[in-house]
């Protein structure tokens, strides 16, 4: 009777095991590859858009290969030796004490191996290294857990804004229910670039160690606070193109995509003419004297753009993330505090500083959350508080 009781419990077991892995594969089925980004079942390498991936394919390959004909060499030999010289057929080892032939031939030979991949190898790595002469200069900054683009040089100059997770990827993921073939590689605002003109990167970060990684550009560039560092590419062709930040850098790390948007000359020129006007229109007089129903109202969409991720739409926080909705400090009548917060972080650097939002932006945010869920304080943040603090 055990022993049927056994049985039918791991035949319950494979059941379940059964039809969790027919879930899984109805799910799978019903993403698509996403051009650009990573593809269902995908074995290779992304497929290249920069001369210098294609580089790198072919580097790739030309390693496996030459690795795999020294393994089907060696193990061809050893187990020919092993099979045709056994003891059982009689065999003898050999008696010798040394062949200069040998000698010179196993030095020789791994010599012009190691040789012939370090030369097309080192000459790729050095176009890599080579940023100079660039059309247009971006910096990419990595933020816990965003990445802020400003473009320093060539069309666009002047150009800055921050590109986080769509908001509905995030929900989504919340919620454990995939939605579309870029799930998690969306972005609110994706870096521009004009094809075919050399880009130079420049990463930095503002807390840890990030990476600023596409696949599709063979480029790879870790992001570290206090260093500047820098790649290139050169985008033969229009698209959108994906990566993620490439360094583990804290728990949301999965939520850090890239998107790179490859356009033409005219399509770029017309994109940097409306982002100088959004600039433009971003760009508050800190002086100006707000309402409070006016700085909540942007104050929200400052909060669900650079705060909900952590803090959570409802201010409830999570795990070591403190709660904004009854925070003492939130609370608190001196402001002094909470600003403080914000344009220098707190917490080691668990609480990232804010330095980066206009003082509009900060009295904003400050403003909406004294002021929503239980948080009915009426208290108002001007913008020149800000300007006075920094």
């Amino acid at each position: 009777m055990k022993i049927m009781k056994a049985l039918w419990q791991q035949a319950g077991r494979a059941g379940l095991g059964l039809g969790a892995w027919l879930a899984s594969s109805a799910a799978l089925a019903s993403v698509n590859s996403l051009p650009g980004g990573p593809a269902v079942n995908q074995l290779n390498l992304h497929p290249p858009v920069t001369r210098i991936a294609e580089e790198q394919h072919f580097l790739h390959w030309m390693m496996l290969v030459i690795c795999f004909v020294i393994f089907v060499g060696v193990f061809s030999v050893m187990f020919y030796s092993i099979l045709k010289h056994r003891k059982s057929l009689g065999a003898k080892s050999a008696s010798f004490h040394e062949s200069t032939t040998v000698e010179i031939v196993w030095t020789v030979v791994p010599f012009l191996i190691v040789i012939g991949m370090a030369l097309p190898a080192t000459k790729v790595v050095v176009a890599m290294k080579d940023t100079t002469n660039a059309d247009i200069t971006v910096k990419a900054t990595g933020y816990q857990w965003k990445w802020g683009y400003d473009y320093i040089n060539g069309e666009g100059a002047g150009v800055s804004f921050l590109s986080t997770l769509d908001a509905t990827h995030r929900q989504a993921s919340d919620a454990g229910q995939p939605v579309g073939d870029d799930y998690l590689l969306k972005v609110d605002n994706p870096l521009v670039v004009p094809v075919n003109k050399k880009i130079r990167v420049i990463t930095t970060a503002n807390d840890v160690i990030h990476a600023w990684m596409v696949p599709a550009f063979g480029v790879k560039q870790d992001a570290i606070p206090g260093f500047v560092r820098d790649t290139w590419f050169r985008a033969e062709k229009t698209g959108d193109f994906y990566g993620q930040c490439a360094e583990l850098c804290g728990k949301e790390h999965a939520y850090m995509p890239i998107h790179v948007k490859v356009v033409t000359d005219e399509e770029y020129s017309k994109w940097v003419e409306e982002q100088q006007k959004l600039m433009q229109a971003r760009a508050d007089d800190p002086t100006k004297v707000w309402e409070l129903a006016d700085l909540v109202a942007r104050g929200e969409k400052v909060y669900a753009a650079n705060c909900a991720a952590c803090h959570k739409a409802d201010g409830s926080g999570a795990g070591p993330i403190k709660a904004l909705d009854g925070s003492a400090i939130v609370l608190d009548a001196d402001k002094s505090k909470q600003i403080n917060i914000l344009l220098n972080g707190a917490g080691n650097g668990a609480m990232p500083s804010w330095k980066q939002l206009s003082d509009t932006e900060i009295a904003a945010v400050i403003t909406y959350v004294k002021n929503s869920w239980s948080n009915k304080t009426g208290t108002l943040v001007q913008p020149a508080e800000i300007t006075a603090a920094r």
